[in-house]
Protein backbone atom coordinates (compact mmCIF):
# COMPACT_ATOMS: atom_id res chain seq x y z
CA UNK A 1 0.00 0.00 0.00
CA UNK A 2 1.24 3.10 -0.81
CA UNK A 3 0.26 5.24 1.92
CA UNK A 4 -3.24 6.24 4.23
CA UNK A 5 -5.08 8.98 4.60
CA UNK A 6 -6.59 9.78 8.06
CA UNK A 7 -8.66 12.69 9.15
CA UNK A 8 -8.34 14.37 12.65
CA UNK A 9 -9.99 16.98 14.76
CA UNK A 10 -8.46 20.40 15.64
CA UNK A 11 -9.75 23.60 17.06
CA UNK A 12 -9.86 25.07 12.93
CA UNK A 13 -11.81 22.54 11.93
CA UNK A 14 -11.27 18.99 10.16
CA UNK A 15 -7.52 18.49 8.92
CA UNK A 16 -5.98 15.27 6.59
CA UNK A 17 -2.90 13.60 7.70
CA UNK A 18 -0.84 10.88 5.09
CA UNK A 19 1.12 8.37 6.56
CA UNK A 20 3.51 6.55 3.98
CA UNK A 21 6.76 5.10 3.72
CA UNK A 22 10.61 6.63 2.49
CA UNK A 23 12.53 4.64 0.49
CA UNK A 24 14.52 3.30 3.52
CA UNK A 25 11.20 1.52 5.03
CA UNK A 26 10.46 4.00 7.58
CA UNK A 27 7.35 5.92 8.46
CA UNK A 28 6.50 9.41 8.07
CA UNK A 29 3.74 11.42 7.74
CA UNK A 30 2.80 15.03 6.45
CA UNK A 31 -0.02 16.13 8.40
CA UNK A 32 -1.98 19.76 7.80
CA UNK A 33 -4.08 19.29 4.54
CA UNK A 34 -7.39 21.07 4.75
CA UNK A 35 -9.12 18.59 2.31
CA UNK A 36 -9.07 14.74 1.23
CA UNK A 37 -8.11 16.02 -2.19
CA UNK A 38 -5.16 17.78 -0.92
CA UNK A 39 -4.12 14.95 1.56
CA UNK A 40 -4.34 12.76 -2.11
CA UNK A 41 -2.87 15.01 -4.50
CA UNK A 42 0.58 14.91 -2.09
CA UNK A 43 0.54 11.18 -1.56
CA UNK A 44 0.05 10.74 -5.39
CA UNK A 45 2.91 12.79 -5.98
CA UNK A 46 5.20 10.73 -3.48
CA UNK A 47 4.10 7.66 -4.46
CA UNK A 48 5.49 8.90 -8.13
CA UNK A 49 8.74 10.63 -7.22
CA UNK A 50 9.03 7.34 -5.08
CA UNK A 51 9.10 5.01 -7.81
CA UNK A 52 10.83 7.31 -10.36
CA UNK A 53 14.04 8.12 -8.14
CA UNK A 54 13.10 11.41 -7.62
CA UNK A 55 12.00 11.59 -3.44
CA UNK A 56 13.35 14.42 -1.36
CA UNK A 57 12.93 13.75 2.15
CA UNK A 58 11.13 16.88 4.13
CA UNK A 59 13.19 16.37 6.90
CA UNK A 60 16.25 16.24 5.80
CA UNK A 61 15.75 19.36 4.08
CA UNK A 62 15.39 21.40 7.55
CA UNK A 63 19.21 20.74 7.93
CA UNK A 64 20.53 24.01 7.74
CA UNK A 65 23.35 25.92 5.74
CA UNK A 66 25.65 25.64 8.46
CA UNK A 67 24.93 22.12 9.01
CA UNK A 68 26.89 21.84 5.29
CA UNK A 69 28.80 24.85 5.42
CA UNK A 70 30.98 22.29 8.41
CA UNK A 71 30.91 19.76 5.80
CA UNK A 72 32.66 22.08 3.66
CA UNK A 73 35.08 23.64 5.45
CA UNK A 74 35.98 20.06 6.66
CA UNK A 75 36.51 18.68 2.56
CA UNK A 76 36.60 21.03 -0.49
CA UNK A 77 38.16 24.20 1.70
CA UNK A 78 41.15 22.34 3.81
CA UNK A 79 41.81 21.38 0.05
CA UNK A 80 43.00 24.42 -1.30
CA UNK A 81 46.24 26.44 -1.36
CA UNK A 82 46.15 28.69 1.53
CA UNK A 83 45.60 32.18 0.12
CA UNK A 84 42.33 30.83 -1.61
CA UNK A 85 41.18 28.76 1.91
CA UNK A 86 41.22 32.31 3.80
CA UNK A 87 39.90 34.12 1.46
CA UNK A 88 36.90 31.40 1.02
CA UNK A 89 36.73 30.53 4.49
CA UNK A 90 36.14 34.88 5.18
CA UNK A 91 33.49 35.05 2.85
CA UNK A 92 31.28 32.19 4.22
CA UNK A 93 32.27 34.05 7.75
CA UNK A 94 31.67 37.57 7.34
CA UNK A 95 28.89 37.31 4.63
CA UNK A 96 27.23 34.09 3.28
CA UNK A 97 26.94 32.14 6.90
CA UNK A 98 25.16 35.56 8.35
CA UNK A 99 22.65 35.59 6.08
CA UNK A 100 22.10 31.87 5.22
CA UNK A 101 23.42 29.49 8.18
CA UNK A 102 20.19 29.20 10.03
CA UNK A 103 18.31 28.26 6.87
CA UNK A 104 16.70 24.79 5.94
CA UNK A 105 18.26 23.94 2.51
CA UNK A 106 15.37 23.18 1.23
CA UNK A 107 13.91 26.81 1.76
CA UNK A 108 16.01 28.42 0.16
CA UNK A 109 14.51 29.83 -3.31
CA UNK A 110 16.73 30.72 -5.91
CA UNK A 111 14.75 34.33 -6.39
CA UNK A 112 16.16 35.39 -3.09
CA UNK A 113 19.78 34.74 -3.96
CA UNK A 114 19.24 36.75 -6.58
CA UNK A 115 17.58 39.27 -3.96
CA UNK A 116 20.85 39.01 -1.82
CA UNK A 117 23.25 39.31 -4.35
CA UNK A 118 21.70 42.60 -5.53
CA UNK A 119 21.88 43.71 -1.72
CA UNK A 120 25.59 42.59 -1.53
CA UNK A 121 26.29 44.85 -4.71
CA UNK A 122 24.22 48.13 -3.63
CA UNK A 123 25.94 50.60 -0.59
CA UNK A 124 24.63 51.20 2.97
CA UNK A 125 24.48 53.45 5.51
CA UNK A 126 26.57 50.70 7.27
CA UNK A 127 28.10 49.15 4.50
CA UNK A 128 29.55 49.78 1.74
CA UNK A 129 28.78 48.15 -1.95
CA UNK A 130 30.97 44.92 -2.30
CA UNK A 131 33.27 44.33 -5.50
CA UNK A 132 31.91 42.47 -8.38
CA UNK A 133 34.43 39.77 -7.72
CA UNK A 134 33.81 39.38 -3.93
CA UNK A 135 30.44 38.82 -4.73
CA UNK A 136 31.01 36.10 -6.95
CA UNK A 137 33.33 34.37 -4.57
CA UNK A 138 30.24 34.82 -1.61
CA UNK A 139 27.97 32.99 -4.69
CA UNK A 140 30.24 30.48 -5.09
CA UNK A 141 30.79 29.67 -1.57
CA UNK A 142 27.28 29.40 -1.06
CA UNK A 143 27.02 27.02 -4.10
CA UNK A 144 29.71 24.68 -2.95
CA UNK A 145 28.04 24.25 0.36
CA UNK A 146 24.43 24.20 -1.37
CA UNK A 147 25.88 21.38 -4.23
CA UNK A 148 26.94 19.20 -1.11
CA UNK A 149 22.98 18.81 -0.01
CA UNK A 150 22.31 18.28 -3.66
CA UNK A 151 25.19 15.75 -4.07
CA UNK A 152 23.66 14.07 -1.33
CA UNK A 153 19.83 13.90 -2.60
CA UNK A 154 18.57 16.32 0.12
CA UNK A 155 17.62 18.90 -2.79
CA UNK A 156 16.83 18.57 -6.23
CA UNK A 157 18.74 21.74 -7.60
CA UNK A 158 20.75 23.81 -5.88
CA UNK A 159 18.98 27.77 -5.51
CA UNK A 160 22.57 29.01 -6.72
CA UNK A 161 21.29 28.03 -10.13
CA UNK A 162 20.91 30.12 -12.46
CA UNK A 163 21.13 33.40 -10.29
CA UNK A 164 22.74 35.81 -13.20
CA UNK A 165 26.16 37.19 -11.76
CA UNK A 166 27.70 40.42 -12.24
CA UNK A 167 30.43 40.69 -14.73
CA UNK A 168 34.21 40.52 -13.82
CA UNK A 169 36.02 43.69 -14.36
CA UNK A 170 39.54 43.21 -14.85
CA UNK A 171 42.10 45.71 -13.62
CA UNK A 172 44.16 47.30 -17.20
CA UNK A 173 47.63 45.83 -16.85
CA UNK A 174 50.48 48.50 -16.90
CA UNK A 175 53.78 47.52 -18.67
CA UNK A 176 57.31 49.45 -18.77
CA UNK A 177 59.84 49.32 -21.43
CA UNK A 178 63.85 48.25 -20.26
CA UNK A 179 63.97 52.31 -19.55
CA UNK A 180 61.90 52.52 -17.21
CA UNK A 181 62.68 49.15 -15.77
CA UNK A 182 65.70 50.57 -14.84
CA UNK A 183 65.18 53.58 -13.20
CA UNK A 184 62.65 51.71 -11.18
CA UNK A 185 65.35 49.89 -9.89
CA UNK A 186 67.70 52.56 -8.89
CA UNK A 187 64.84 54.06 -7.20
CA UNK A 188 65.06 51.28 -4.70
CA UNK A 189 68.22 51.30 -3.02
CA UNK A 190 68.84 47.90 -1.63
CA UNK A 191 65.85 46.18 -4.03
CA UNK A 192 67.17 46.41 -7.03
CA UNK A 193 68.10 42.95 -7.33
CA UNK A 194 64.32 41.77 -6.72
CA UNK A 195 63.09 44.86 -9.07
CA UNK A 196 64.90 43.69 -12.30
CA UNK A 197 63.57 39.37 -11.35
CA UNK A 198 60.27 41.00 -11.32
CA UNK A 199 60.38 42.13 -14.17
CA UNK A 200 62.77 39.76 -16.54
CA UNK A 201 61.55 36.70 -14.82
CA UNK A 202 58.08 37.29 -13.86
CA UNK A 203 57.74 35.66 -11.08
CA UNK A 204 54.74 35.50 -8.60
CA UNK A 205 55.22 37.96 -5.34
CA UNK A 206 54.83 34.32 -3.29
CA UNK A 207 57.37 32.57 -5.36
CA UNK A 208 60.05 35.21 -5.12
CA UNK A 209 59.25 35.25 -1.73
CA UNK A 210 59.75 31.74 -0.86
CA UNK A 211 62.77 31.55 -3.34
CA UNK A 212 65.63 29.32 -1.33
CA UNK A 213 69.49 29.18 -2.14
CA UNK A 214 68.77 25.79 -3.40
CA UNK A 215 66.52 26.56 -5.86
CA UNK A 216 69.18 28.28 -7.55
CA UNK A 217 71.59 26.77 -10.16
CA UNK A 218 74.08 29.51 -11.25
CA UNK A 219 76.18 27.18 -14.05
CA UNK A 220 72.82 26.73 -15.97
CA UNK A 221 71.35 30.19 -14.59
CA UNK A 222 68.15 28.04 -13.88
CA UNK A 223 65.74 29.03 -10.85
CA UNK A 224 63.56 25.81 -9.80
CA UNK A 225 60.35 27.59 -8.98
CA UNK A 226 58.36 24.86 -6.84
CA UNK A 227 57.16 26.84 -3.49
CA UNK A 228 55.20 29.88 -2.84
CA UNK A 229 55.12 31.60 0.15
CA UNK A 230 51.50 33.36 1.62
CA UNK A 231 50.96 35.23 4.61
CA UNK A 232 47.75 33.85 6.35
CA UNK A 233 46.77 35.81 9.27
CA UNK A 234 50.23 37.00 10.34
CA UNK A 235 51.70 33.74 9.41
CA UNK A 236 53.67 32.68 6.18
CA UNK A 237 51.92 29.22 4.99
CA UNK A 238 54.38 27.45 2.45
CA UNK A 239 52.71 25.63 -0.31
CA UNK A 240 53.22 24.59 -3.93
CA UNK A 241 52.97 27.92 -6.94
CA UNK A 242 49.35 28.88 -7.99
CA UNK A 243 49.15 25.65 -10.66
CA UNK A 244 49.98 23.24 -8.38
CA UNK A 245 53.06 22.29 -10.81
CA UNK A 246 57.42 23.51 -10.37
CA UNK A 247 58.60 24.93 -12.96
CA UNK A 248 62.73 26.13 -14.40
CA UNK A 249 62.39 29.74 -15.08
CA UNK A 250 65.86 30.88 -16.65
CA UNK A 251 67.94 33.70 -14.50
CA UNK A 252 69.35 36.26 -16.71
CA UNK A 253 73.03 36.71 -17.42
CA UNK A 254 73.11 40.01 -15.91
CA UNK A 255 71.34 39.19 -12.64
CA UNK A 256 73.72 35.55 -11.75
CA UNK A 257 76.40 37.57 -9.44
CA UNK A 258 73.72 40.05 -8.32
CA UNK A 259 71.89 36.97 -7.37
CA UNK A 260 74.87 34.70 -5.81
CA UNK A 261 75.84 38.13 -3.73
CA UNK A 262 72.36 37.78 -2.17
CA UNK A 263 73.32 33.86 -1.34
CA UNK A 264 76.65 34.37 0.38
CA UNK A 265 76.19 33.48 4.44
CA UNK A 266 73.08 31.93 3.90
CA UNK A 267 72.12 28.04 4.25
CA UNK A 268 70.76 25.83 1.08
CA UNK A 269 67.41 26.38 2.70
CA UNK A 270 67.50 30.06 3.48
CA UNK A 271 65.22 32.60 1.71
CA UNK A 272 67.16 34.82 -0.98
CA UNK A 273 65.23 37.65 -0.72
CA UNK A 274 65.62 38.45 2.68
CA UNK A 275 67.60 37.24 6.12
CA UNK A 276 67.50 34.14 5.18
CA UNK A 277 65.55 32.82 7.96
CA UNK A 278 61.74 33.56 6.78
CA UNK A 279 60.34 34.92 3.53
CA UNK A 280 60.27 38.11 2.06
CA UNK A 281 57.22 40.30 3.30
CA UNK A 282 55.33 42.51 0.77
CA UNK A 283 55.62 46.47 1.05
CA UNK A 284 53.33 48.28 2.77
CA UNK A 285 51.05 49.54 -0.36
CA UNK A 286 51.02 53.34 1.31
CA UNK A 287 54.22 53.59 2.66
CA UNK A 288 56.51 50.25 1.76
CA UNK A 289 59.72 50.80 -0.42
CA UNK A 290 57.62 49.52 -3.42
CA UNK A 291 55.42 52.47 -3.39
CA UNK A 292 58.02 55.12 -2.71
CA UNK A 293 60.20 53.99 -5.69
CA UNK A 294 57.30 54.47 -8.26
CA UNK A 295 56.41 57.62 -6.66
CA UNK A 296 59.85 58.99 -7.00
CA UNK A 297 59.94 58.14 -10.70
CA UNK A 298 56.53 59.81 -11.31
CA UNK A 299 57.78 62.82 -9.66
CA UNK A 300 60.80 62.46 -12.10
CA UNK A 301 58.55 61.60 -15.14
CA UNK A 302 54.94 62.27 -15.39
CA UNK A 303 54.34 59.60 -17.69
CA UNK A 304 55.34 57.08 -15.52
CA UNK A 305 52.21 54.39 -14.68
CA UNK A 306 51.30 53.88 -11.12
CA UNK A 307 52.43 50.05 -10.62
CA UNK A 308 52.19 47.54 -8.74
CA UNK A 309 54.91 44.41 -8.29
CA UNK A 310 52.05 42.51 -10.33
CA UNK A 311 52.61 44.40 -13.02
CA UNK A 312 56.24 43.49 -13.27
CA UNK A 313 54.85 40.27 -14.01
CA UNK A 314 52.85 41.50 -16.73
CA UNK A 315 56.10 43.46 -17.55
CA UNK A 316 58.19 40.36 -17.92
CA UNK A 317 55.57 39.03 -20.65
CA UNK A 318 55.83 42.26 -22.54
CA UNK A 319 59.15 42.31 -22.54
CA UNK A 320 59.95 38.66 -23.55
CA UNK A 321 57.39 38.70 -26.15
CA UNK A 322 58.57 41.68 -27.88
CA UNK A 323 61.85 40.03 -27.79
CA UNK A 324 60.65 37.12 -29.81
CA UNK A 325 59.40 34.73 -27.39
CA UNK A 326 57.20 32.16 -28.74
CA UNK A 327 53.86 31.61 -26.81
CA UNK A 328 54.79 28.77 -25.26
CA UNK A 329 58.05 30.03 -24.08
CA UNK A 330 56.05 32.92 -22.04
CA UNK A 331 53.93 29.97 -20.66
CA UNK A 332 56.03 28.41 -19.40
CA UNK A 333 58.14 31.11 -17.43
CA UNK A 334 55.17 32.31 -16.32
CA UNK A 335 53.67 29.19 -15.02
CA UNK A 336 50.05 29.34 -16.82
CA UNK A 337 48.32 25.96 -16.88
CA UNK A 338 47.92 26.40 -20.55
CA UNK A 339 49.16 28.25 -23.73
CA UNK A 340 45.69 29.06 -24.57
CA UNK A 341 45.77 31.30 -21.30
CA UNK A 342 49.02 32.94 -21.66
CA UNK A 343 47.00 34.21 -25.40
CA UNK A 344 43.73 34.80 -22.97
CA UNK A 345 45.73 36.84 -20.54
CA UNK A 346 48.13 38.78 -22.88
CA UNK A 347 45.89 38.80 -25.97
CA UNK A 348 46.63 42.82 -26.55
CA UNK A 349 50.53 41.98 -26.43
CA UNK A 350 50.43 39.19 -29.60
CA UNK A 351 47.87 42.12 -31.59
CA UNK A 352 51.69 43.43 -33.00
CA UNK A 353 52.11 40.06 -33.49
CA UNK A 354 49.25 39.14 -36.32
CA UNK A 355 50.14 42.46 -38.01
CA UNK A 356 53.79 41.39 -38.16
CA UNK A 357 52.85 38.02 -39.65
CA UNK A 358 50.53 39.78 -42.33
CA UNK A 359 53.79 41.97 -43.26
CA UNK A 360 56.01 38.88 -43.26
CA UNK A 361 53.52 37.04 -45.76
CA UNK A 362 53.13 40.03 -47.56
CA UNK A 363 56.62 39.99 -48.24
CA UNK A 364 57.34 36.19 -48.99
CA UNK A 365 54.35 36.33 -51.53
CA UNK A 366 56.31 39.72 -53.63
CA UNK A 367 59.53 37.74 -53.29
CA UNK A 368 57.81 34.07 -54.23
CA UNK A 369 56.03 35.84 -57.65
Amino acid sequence: MAGTIEPYPTASGKRYRVRYRKPDGKQTDRRGFKTKREAETFLAEITVSKATGGYLDPTLGKKTVTMFGEQWKTGRLARLKPSSRNTMETAWRVHVQPKWGGRGVASIRSSEVEDWVSALLTKTDDRKALSAQTVRRCVFVLSSVMAIAERDGIIRSSPTKGVPLPAKTSKPKRYLTHEQVEHLAAAAPGHETLMLLLAYAGLRWGEVSALRVRHLDMLRRRMLIEENAVLVKGVYEIGTPKQGESREVPIPLFLVKPMAKLCEGKGRDGFVFSDGASPMTYPHRTSGWFVKAVTARQLADASFPPITPHDLRHTAASLAISAGANVKAVQRMLGHASAAMTLDVYADLFDDDLEAVAVAMNKARAAAI
